[in-house]
Parts: structure tokens; sequence; C-alpha cells
């Protein structure tokens, strides 16, 4: 099983920076990405990034691309999503995800195998 722990959300003004962090304290299923999605109230949720643990490959949504970056720190099995110049249709629920999703799947979450339970993020502006 894999334990994802997402966690450093919060309400910020738009222009405003915050970083989510994403624990995996479990790791017993090979996986070879882990990503970020985000759910607004009402809609589907939707692709963020995603790093591929093997060679460090990063894709972003076009609508986050230049202001989000992800990043790991494979000593403490963390993944991070450092997000700057937040706008308020950032607002959502963010997930923390992992799997082995092919190439073209990249951005599906059907994907991924397991996920957090959320960690929301409220830009007002």
């Amino acid at each position: 099983q894999v334990y994802l722990e997402e966690s450093g959300g919060g309400a910020v003004q738009a222009g405003g920076s915050l970083k989510l962090t994403c624990v995996d304290s479990g790791r017993t299923f090979s996986r070879r990405a882990m990503g970020w999605f985000r759910q607004a109230p009402g809609k589907e949720r939707e692709f963020v990034a995603t790093l591929m643990l093997s060679g460090g490959n990063k894709y972003y949504a076009d609508s986050v691309k230049g202001r989000f970056t992800i990043s790991r720190n494979s000593a403490k099995d963390t993944v991070y999503l450092q997000m700057n110049s937040l706008k308020p249709e950032d607002t959502a629920v963010y997930y923390c995800a992992a799997g082995s999703p092919i190439l073209s799947a990249l951005r599906n979450p059907s994907a991924y195998r397991s996920w957090g339970q959320g960690t929301q993020v409220v830009v007002s502006s």
C-alpha cells in the first residue's frame, strides 16, 4: 500500500505563494510517477503536475506552467508543489497521487493508483 499525506494548503491573496507537501509513507508497490491533481467545487478532478521518479521528467498543465514547480526529496519520500503567482481560479482541493501511468495517460486521474486525502487551497482576489 501507499499512504500519501498532503499538507501546506491554506488561504492566500492573489499573487501569493504556497508550498504543498506530500509524504509517501507506504511504498510497498512500485510506482513510476507522483503527481498533483486538483478539484474545484462542481468540477472534475484535473491534472496539475507530475514528476517521473526515474529520470526526473516533469509535466505541467498549461494553466500552471511557469507558476508551479513540482519537486522531490527522495531521501524523505516527499514530493512538493511550489505554487507562485496564485490566482483565484487556482482555488481547489489539491490531491497527491502515485502510480505508473503511461506517457499518454499522465494527465488522467484514473491512471494513478493511490491518492491522499487532499489539502484545501483558497485564493482570494
